[in-house]
């Protein structure tokens, strides 16, 4: 069988070791989907035996339980509630530090330390969350140094999808469940074997050093029906035909009160989400109060304090937070980055303590509200 170095191989899955350890070689730490209290996480590992192999997710509005099925599968769990967010945008990091002078003070920032980084298990979804956090972090004219100095240190390796939960609408969103751009590779798990595509330069190099056999027609059939049958099975979609322009209309929509009554505010939606970037900073002295640490850390437009501006909360209440959120996602976000803010993965959907799903209310939403005629709002009898 001949050998490949370029675009597209089999690898058994047995041997997926090679991989992490060709990795490795490289100097790679490699990161991957481990189970830990009841949910998968990205965590370092070394060896195969880590990934959650034979374990699936089950997804529904408010609810995530893991299960074992006893299988060989390697990639059965979906996701969890990371994205690739925090590998490039950090939950909390320095930015400055500040020192006291006689005659002021100095600053001096606090880039990262580079380091290489592999990820493997990535979803379309996240790949497609990535693009759209380049996008903001890394335009020419405000590129941010923090960001892209962990942006260059990252290789990502996809796994197409081949199961939808019940929360996805990627296929809706086109952004999966195919990863579409912005891996280096890209791994189709099909019973015992992995059909494994190079996405760019250094992972064409990463094939060519485990030397894997040219993949079959038959075995990239075989993935490409999974991956249909998959975006085929998904239940819920998003239609986002008319936007931005029909979800400025709504913004009177008496279903923003309705969402906000069951709205806790409590920001899950926003940090699971691949896409959201808000974010605050503080300042942390030291107890001599000669020096302190300027840091960034994610925030929530969800929070109270979030919509302080000079004294003034622009947005007091649940109602006004909620639809801030969505329609800047849905809508105003085309209007700033040239594509939608959502990428279908469901996680909001998922992670939400009361299952208030995005789709239902988009399509509430859309939909022109019909009140009765007066004389039969105010009909006291039969």
């Amino acid at each position: 069988m001949p050998m490949v170095s370029q675009s597209c191989g089999v690898l058994p899955r047995v041997d997926l070791q090679r991989l992490l350890d060709a990795l490795s070689a490289e100097g790679y730490r490699v990161v991957g989907p481990t189970v830990r209290e009841g949910s998968v996480v990205w965590e370092t590992i070394s060896s195969v035996s880590e990934l959650p192999i034979g374990w699936r997710d089950q997804q529904e509005p408010g609810r995530y339980r893991l299960e074992q099925t006893g299988s060989q599968e390697l990639f059965g769990v979906v996701h969890g509630p990371q994205s690739l967010k925090p590998f490039v945008f950090a939950p909390r990091e320095p930015l400055l530090q500040i020192t006291r002078r006689q005659d002021g003070f100095t600053t001096s920032p606090t880039l990262p330390q580079p380091e290489r980084v592999a990820v493997i298990g990535a979803r379309a979804c996240d790949l497609a969350g990535l693009v759209i956090q380049d996008r903001i972090f890394m335009n020419e004219t405000y590129r941010d140094p923090y960001y892209a100095t962990r942006r260059e240190g990252l290789f990502v390796i996809a796994v197409n999808c081949t199961r939808a939960l019940a929360t996805c609408f990627c296929a809706s969103m086109e952004t999966g469940p195919r990863a579409q751009r912005g891996y280096d590779l890209a791994v189709t798990e099909v019973d015992e074997q992995l059909l494994v595509e190079s996405g760019s330069e250094a992972g064409r190099d990463i094939l060519s050093t485990i030397l894997v056999p040219a993949a079959s027609d038959e075995l990239i059939s075989a993935a490409a029906s999974s991956i249909h049958a998959c975006a085929q099975s998904q239940i819920r979609r998003l239609d986002h035909s008319r936007l931005p322009q029909a979800l400025y209309e709504a913004h009177e929509h008496p279903r923003w009160d309705d969402v906000a009554g069951r709205c806790l505010a409590c920001t899950n939606c926003t940090m699971v989400c691949p896409t959201c970037f808000c974010h605050t900073v503080e300042e942390t002295p030291d107890l001599s109060h000669q020096h302190a640490a300027h840091a960034r850390l994610w925030d929530s437009c969800f929070t109270q304090e979030h919509g302080y501006i000079h004294g003034k909360n622009i947005r007091p209440t649940i109602k006004d937070r909620y639809r801030m959120w969505l329609t800047h996602k849905l809508a105003s976000w085309i209007d700033q980055f040239g594509t939608s803010g959502c990428v279908g993965c469901g996680r909001c959907i998922t992670w939400c303590p009361v299952g208030i799903d995005v789709t239902e209310e988009l399509s509430a939403l859309l939909t022109p509200d019909v009140q009765p005629p007066l004389a039969l709002q105010h009909k006291d009898g039969p």
